[in-house]
């Protein structure tokens, strides 16, 4: 077998950018299934490769047996390919940051980044995320029209989870901001997180001189006792884990009750169909589509494929959850079936508590936003919506909807 970073070796490879993949991803698996089975190789920006497992089992295996598929990048056998400006560079360097993590290291991070999560008080954070809601609304609701993913998918976690890091709305949005152009992995990615780091930063050293009633305080002062080069990055990862899931989770639900008329029919008063939206959209359109990575730590066969150590291994969310060995379609999975692997699985799986509090503030979103604006539809037709570039994240560029004006409520 050539060298596993031989692109000339991988003729058949898919790549995982340009119009076909940003546009269809899901025909993409299919064809990929249909080729390749559950393992597939695939071409990231600059054709550097990488395997991606879109086999719910496989993938399930994966993420089971993390002595076989390591999480730390230093193991990754294609450095060499790997230019200083690589977009995709944020993800994959060799940070000092829980995702990269190992063993105890890894166990002592994650487990104060959930401690720190779980302080949170629940009934507090949906009330201060239906109250935001409802001043971002204000925001737009006396004009006719609005994008929706810009002015509210985007802002609505930005604001409750700089509330939990003890933020105001502004300097919330700037690092909102600044994390899409990081994930998206364009030309900008790079000095992107350069800036999250350098803010992160200085949020730590105030915090460390005058502590509040917030994560990054609860995480300064955890037992794990983490060194500001471990809080740092860490408070990165768990910003970014935070909001731009969350922010897809709630646009692509928004999108999902706006096109479907099995949603569409129920859109005024049915609290049901929220919560069956939220879990449809993580069986088929889940937020993060595929997450950087898993390295070989040894030579193995996977899926009918064999991997060789260091190779990269992508985590084909979106393609698992649509494994039809495992999913027949939406109608056949059931709105309580959580079974799916958009949180992904094992050890390095979202925290319990980050996942409640995202659930709570895309149901807040959505149903605040049809409670204020019920007759609230799309201003374009559903195939005219763009996909942004993310190879990583499956989220709208923009979600422009036309409404009855209201008058704001205001005073909250």
């Amino acid at each position: 077998m050539n060298a596993p970073h031989d692109t000339k070796s991988r003729p058949g490879a898919f790549r995982l950018y340009g119009p076909q993949f940003q546009t269809s991803p899901a025909e993409l698996y299919r064809q990929m299934r249909a080729q390749y089975g559950p393992v597939a190789p695939v071409l990231l920006e600059g054709d550097v490769p990488a395997w991606l497992v879109i086999g719910y089992r496989e993938l399930h295996h994966v993420l089971s047996h993390p002595e076989v598929f390591a999480r730390s990048s230093r193991r990754w056998n294609a450095w060499d390919l790997i230019p200083e400006n690589w977009p995709l560079r944020p993800m994959v360097m060799r940070t000092p940051t829980v995702l990269f993590a190992e063993g105890e290291e890894h166990r002592r991070r994650a487990g104060a980044i959930s401690d720190a999560l779980a302080g949170a008080d629940q009934h507090e954070v949906r009330q201060y995320a239906t109250q935001a809601a409802d001043r971002l609304i204000d925001g737009f609701c006396t004009a006719s029209k609005a994008d929706l993913r810009a002015s509210y998918a985007a802002r609505l976690p930005a604001v409750v989870l700089g509330r939990l890091y003890g933020l105001d709305q502004e300097r919330a949005d700037v690092l909102a901001e600044a994390m899409t152009t990081m994930v998206d992995g364009g030309p900008d990615a790079v000095r992107a997180q350069q800036f999250l780091l350098k803010t992160m930063g200085e949020l730590v050293a105030a915090r460390r001189r005058r502590p509040g009633n917030d994560v990054v305080s609860w995480m300064i002062n955890h037992p794990a006792a983490l060194r500001d080069e471990e809080l740092i990055p860490d408070l990165v990862v768990v910003l970014g884990g935070g909001h731009q899931p969350t922010t897809e989770w709630l646009g692509n639900t928004l999108r999902l009750m706006l096109t479907d008329d099995r949603f569409a029919a129920s859109l005024t008063g049915a609290r049901r169909s929220v919560r069956e939206a939220l879990t449809e959209v993580l069986w088929e359109d889940t937020p993060t589509q595929n997450y950087l990575g898993r390295y070989a730590a040894r030579d193995v066969e996977l899926g009918g494929q064999l991997i060789r150590t260091g190779d990269l291994l992508l985590l084909g969310l979106a393609g698992a959850n649509s494994d039809p060995r495992i999913n027949s379609g939406p109608d056949a999975q059931g709105w309580g079936n959580q079974a799916y692997l958009s949180f992904s699985h094992g050890e390095h799986r979202c925290p319990y508590p980050a996942q409640e509090l995202a659930e709570i503030i895309v149901t807040a979103g959505v149903e605040v936003l049809l409670d204020r604006l019920p007759d609230v539809e799309l201003a374009v037709g559903a195939d005219e919506l763009r996909w942004r570039p993310s190879p990583w994240m499956r989220g709208l560029v923009a979600l422009p909807v036309v409404f009855t004006p209201v008058p704001p409520l205001g005073g909250q």
